[in-house]
């Protein structure tokens, strides 16, 4: 049985003013992970979301979620899955509680479940207090609450952090992380902001003008951002310099310096070693390494 949660196969759409949003779209979410799903604003992240769970009609592609195909069995997934699409909606004169009680019901789940979900999202505590009275994050937080009601496997959140304080936004990553860690729950998260989703998923799909550049774990896109990184060598003689690292390493002369990759501390400090047993003046040895931010913006600025 395959371990995938979700999966996509050649999936494209296109709008009804021709514009293509999607291109060959192949998302695998693994059962158990925390998914992030990134791309710059308008690379086709909600449309995706949007198709996964039936909101817009697919045109062309397969979509299988918990090994069932979504065309024929769309409401048996639906009775697994909780999702959060863009804004919450709240009933702004009512309480938590209230809120809770009327989507209960159409659930069709127990009244002791209101009390469960109120304290998973730490909401528990706010009595009286209306929904229009509650900050961002409350209010992001009580929608996540609706979308928990059913006990869902799969949660699909499209931007949940977008528009929140950093306060709202640390309340809302550690509780996507509880759900996931204390409760087993597959979540699907999407953000054009790479920090944030570093800090929580253990997958990562980048998508760009509707094409995918990059799906893996977030290890995979850690050891690729080490690839990007480089050593950036001057000494007092580079063509020297060039001669004696080139057997034992892939060097280039760019503007002036030598660069060559950047794996390791040790390698570095071999290389400094070479250099000056070879007589040579050192003037600069810098490593450069590009963090995940910068390794983003590359993939999705070409």
């Amino acid at each position: 049985m395959s371990n995938l949660i979700i999966k996509t196969s050649g999936l494209n759409y296109t709008f009804s003013n021709g514009f293509q949003t999607l291109k060959d779209v192949n998302l695998e979410v693994p059962k158990g992970s925390i998914y992030g799903f990134l791309g710059p604003n308008g690379a086709g992240k909600t449309t995706t979301l949007r198709l996964l769970l039936g909101l817009l009609k697919k045109q062309e592609g397969s979509i299988e979620v918990f090994g069932e195909d979504l065309a024929t069995n769309r409401v048996n997934i639906l009775k697994r899955l909780g999702s959060l699409i863009e804004q919450p909606s709240l009933y702004g004169h009512l309480t938590a509680k209230e809120n809770l009680e009327i989507y209960r019901k159409l659930y069709q789940v127990s009244q002791l479940r209101v009390a469960d979900v109120l304290k998973l999202v730490g909401l528990e505590d706010t009595g009286r207090k209306k929904a229009k009275q509650f900050s961002l994050g409350m209010k992001q937080r009580l929608s996540i609450a609706i979308s928990l009601l059913h006990q869902p496997e799969l949660l699909i959140l499209d931007e949940p952090t977008n528009g929140l304080d950093p306060n709202g936004i640390i309340e809302t990553r550690e509780l996507i992380k509880k759900l996931n860690t204390e409760f087993g729950v597959t979540i699907i998260v999407s953000s054009h902001i790479l920090a944030e989703i570093e800090k929580m998923a253990t997958h990562v799909g980048i998508i760009h003008k509707g094409k995918f550049l990059f799906q893996g774990t977030l290890s995979e896109l850690q050891l690729m951002k080490a690839k990007e990184s480089q050593l950036q060598v001057i000494t007092s003689n580079n063509d020297t310099a060039l001669r004696v690292l080139q057997p034992q390493f892939k060097v280039e002369r760019q503007n002036g310096h030598i660069i060559l990759p950047f794996n390791n501390r040790e390698e570095t400090a071999l290389v400094n070693r070479i250099l000056v047993q070879e007589g040579l003046d050192v003037y600069h040895l810098h490593a450069q390494q590009t963090n995940l931010e910068q390794l983003f913006i590359d993939l999705t600025t070409n």
